[in-house]
């Protein structure tokens, strides 16, 4: 099948990438000329584990291409996905403008049938304004021409998107014509094969379950979150009460583990979108009110344990920070809590000395050279000259490091631990204090 991607970011490029692998020709279209010429020469602009050999084999053998002509992509695809970004507007509402301009630019260049889908994460009631924008165009050339608009939302994890994508949980498929609800089969039965896994529903519900699903998970962090604050109180370990829930199948373990919060560009943004279209739909949404602030709070709990323990007086320290993506497996820095941790110790005075496998470059596109901040080459260099560490991103890599090194270099062997990775009598036994969340050491308020 020929399908047209309008995006080349995560979204659209990891899409592309696997509708190809399965032998349809793919055409990627974007405004960015420099990222199109990026992809041409074969850079891939985003970090995602094994995308780079996914769309270097794909181009390679004709299937995948890049282009910025519009035109050539409305009449290359019966397939028109819509993969645009989405972000927050200042009141929290997602800002459609880009998918908006996209169905523009479809109907002012379409001339035969073709499945017009929206991929984004875009607020109840998008598909009837694409439907609108598509017409409007069409009218506007005094053309005739059918079409069908369809949500087919995604579901992919950064760091394990394209096995998402090739071993689906569910493909959620909005539509209110049979006849393209069977296109769409067509097109996902490579990715369907062992169990049906396609969930057929009208328009509304299909976007309205891209942001509870999101919705739900960013609840259930948040939940957690609250819990290990308050089993810190308490004087219980938030592991063992993880350990205790998670094995209740009603509730499982996934998205129960405590941390410094989450970010990256979905949970943030769709959570405040969800309930900004509560708040126009006339419905309060308190509960996902709630999740926000908490999250929002979270994300300054290492700061406020690192200025308890140094009484306040953090300015002349120097703070090494292990991790700065959102989450492992990626280099998306969006929301994080590293950055709220970073900027919040340069208030105060301090200096940082951070490392990341993979996230180096975006932090320093976004920070720059500032004499407060140290871009280090590993977890190691990261220790030197520092008064202490800080853990914000679980990456593997730091799960077992040299404990006797940490607590030699570290001026103060103290360790504040944002995700959990160590036990506190494994800790106490090397002699490092260890302040975590929910567990470990608990400083005064």
């Amino acid at each position: 099948m020929r399908v047209t991607i309008f995006g080349s970011g995560y979204v659209g490029l990891v899409t592309g990438a696997c509708l190809a692998d399965a032998g349809n020709e793919v055409l990627c279209v974007d405004i960015d000329a420099a990222r199109i010429a990026r992809l041409n020469a074969g850079e891939v602009p985003i970090h995602e584990p094994g995308l780079d050999e996914l769309i270097a084999r794909n181009r390679d053998k004709g299937r995948l291409s890049f282009t910025t002509d519009a035109a050539a992509a409305v009449a290359h695809g019966l397939f028109q996905m819509i993969a645009v970004g989405t972000p927050p507007d200042e009141d929290g509402s997602a800002d459609l403008r880009h998918v908006l301009a996209v169905a523009q630019t479809i109907g002012e260049n379409l001339a035969e049938y073709k499945i017009v889908m929206t991929k984004s994460t875009v607020p109840v009631g998008t598909s009837d304004r694409v439907k609108a924008a598509v017409a409007a165009a069409l009218e506007a050339r005094r053309a005739q021409y059918e079409f069908d608009v369809v949500s087919n939302p995604e579901f992919l994890k950064e760091g394990a998107a394209i096995a998402d994508f090739m071993k689906p949980d569910r493909v959620v498929v909005g539509t209110d014509n049979p006849r393209t609800a069977e296109l769409l089969k067509a097109l996902y039965h490579p990715f369907t094969r062992s169990h049906e896994r396609m969930l057929v529903m009208d328009l509304r519900s299909a976007e309205l379950t891209k942001y509870a699903a999101n919705a739900m998970l960013a609840t259930k962090i948040s939940f957690m979150n609250e819990l290990a604050n308050l089993a810190e109180r308490l004087g219980a370990d938030i592991e063992k009460v993880r350990a205790g829930i998670g094995s209740d199948p009603r509730i499982g373990y996934s998205f129960i583990y405590p941390g410094a919060g989450y970010g990256g560009s979905c949970f943030p943004k769709d959570v405040k979108a969800l309930e900004r279209s509560a708040r126009d739909a006339g419905a309060e949404a308190r509960i996902l009110a709630a999740v926000e602030a908490v999250n929002e709070q979270q994300k300054r709990v290492l700061f406020k344990k690192i200025q308890r323990y140094f009484g306040g007086r953090l300015a002349g320290r120097t703070v090494a920070v292990w991790g700065l993506a959102f989450k492992p497996n990626t280099d998306d820095l969006r929301e994080a809590p590293s950055r709220v941790l970073m900027e919040a110790l340069w208030a105060a005075g301090a200096s940082v000395r951070a490392y990341d496998p993979v996230a180096i470059a975006e932090a320093r596109r976004i920070y720059g050279e500032r004499s407060d901040l140290v871009l280090c080459e590993s977890a190691a260099a990261a220790l030197e000259g520092a008064d202490a560490l800080a853990i914000c991103t679980e990456w593997q890599e730091f799960r077992s490091p040299d404990f006797a090194r940490m607590r030699t270099v570290l001026r103060e062997p103290v360790v504040f631990d944002g995700r959990n990775l160590y036990e506190p009598s494994l800790m106490a036994a090397q002699g490092i204090r260890y302040f975590a969340i929910g567990r470990g050491e608990r400083l005064a308020e």
